[in-house]
């Protein structure tokens, strides 16, 4: 026989596996260990049973559109296809979806991502915000077809007709439809004049609602600017979703319900706030006028000449008798401290000296004489006397002893 080389029996061995059409696609079930997520994007781990295990491959593609995380220990079905790998001589399972074995691990799952997102605080209430009374737009995040769309388009039309509409068309199931619910929520947030957010669908089983359990979906719920309405499922389904939404509803009618007030509704408490509005500005209409005729019967309106003019005369004649006496009593208080004044002025005066006998005698210079020593003899003396004066000429000069 002859010989041939490991790579040739490698590929013909990988050619016998791919030749066959149940290892070309077929599904998979159990326990995953070694599980590794590579810096490339690409996800390694085995999958094992209580007699065998195989090594399993999924590309980073696939990866980004798994819609629960993956860890050691989950019981899980692989769908995907069997070929060699040639540099190790091994055969592996190349995985094209990986979906939950049973509702059980499902559950596991979804918990799992719910304690992870709770503990960064997408669930808090304190970070939820108020949808508008009265929106001006609505955006809908839903599949464009099927009733879902039709009923809320139509309680949203019927209840508030002046809202507008904007449909960001979205799977609501199956592999693309996390990132498509994801994509048109974050449209929505770069248009402007959106006031509102409804993102859901109708009911179905937890594999169909799944999409609204999915970490991209949660967070992009959560990280809008928005207002958003959740709106998955029946009222008894409640997903991940409904959990980082600003407000749940418990089906999609009930979110278009709780989105725009009801316009009979609005119309009947505005009819019913004009009847009393008009009740009140007649009660007060009547009180005023009660009191305009109660003023108007009043005697200062009656008679206000008289009235106002009689009063401010007797209180100006009051104080001009006031003021005559204060007058008098400033004058007579003023003469007497004149004439006081007077007196001491006159007592000062020296011309009142002179009436007394005395004179003032002025030298040449006309300056007043205070000592013989001031002139000589020959010199020509003015001498003021009480009444008159006198131009005298110095003959004689006695110098007392003192001077």
């Amino acid at each position: 026989m002859p010989f041939i080389t490991v790579r040739e029996l490698t590929l013909r061995i990988k050619e016998l596996l791919e030749s066959d059409f149940l290892l070309g696609n077929l599904w998979v079930k159990g326990e995953i260990s070694n599980y590794k997520k590579a810096a490339s994007g690409h996800i390694y781990f085995t999958l094992k049973d209580s007699y065998s295990c195989v090594r399993v491959v999924m590309f980073r593609s696939r990866a980004r559109n798994l819609q629960f995380g993956l860890e050691n220990g989950l019981s899980v079905r692989v769908n995907g296809y069997v070929t060699v790998f040639e540099r190790d001589g091994q055969y592996q399972l190349y995985a094209e979806r990986i979906e939950p074995d049973g509702e059980g691990a499902l559950y596991a799952a979804l918990e799992k991502l719910k304690q992870k997102l709770a503990a960064e605080g997408l669930f808090d209430q304190a970070s939820k915000k108020k949808p508008p009374s009265f929106p001006g737009c609505i955006g809908l995040v839903t599949s464009p077809t099927g009733a879902v769309i039709r009923d809320m388009i139509n309680i949203l039309r019927r209840r508030w007709p002046a809202v507008r509409i904007i449909l960001a068309p979205a799977a609501v199931q199956g592999e693309t439809a996390p990132e498509e619910v994801a994509r048109g929520i974050r449209l929505l947030n770069q248009m402007p004049g959106v006031d509102l957010i409804i993102a859901g669908r109708g009911g179905g089983s937890l594999e169909e609602l799944w999409a609204f359990n999915t970490e991209i979906v949660v967070r992009s719920i959560a990280a809008s600017t928005i207002p958003v309405i959740s709106a998955v499922g029946h009222e008894t389904d409640f997903t991940l979703s409904d959990l980082a939404a600003d407000l749940r509803a418990p089906t999609p009618s009930a979110a278009a319900e709780l989105a725009v007030p009801d316009r009979v509704e609005i119309k009947r408490m505005i009819d019913m706030h004009r009847v009393r509005m008009t009740r009140c500005i007649q009660q007060k209409k009547a009180v005023y006028r009660q009191r305009l005729e109660q003023c108007a019967k009043n005697r200062v309106l009656a008679r206000p000449l008289e009235t106002i003019c009689d009063q401010r005369r007797m209180v100006l004649d009051q104080l001009e008798r006031q003021l005559g006496k204060v007058v008098q009593g400033s004058v007579k208080e003023s003469a007497g401290k004149i004439a006081l004044l007077a007196g001491r002025l006159d007592t000062l005066s020296p011309l009142a000296t002179l009436a007394r006998g005395y004179s003032l005698a002025f030298g040449p210079d006309g300056k007043v004489l205070r000592e013989a020593r001031q002139i000589k003899t020959g010199d020509s003396v003015t001498v003021r006397l009480h009444r008159g004066v006198l131009k005298c000429e110095v003959r004689e000069i006695n110098k007392t002893n003192d001077s």
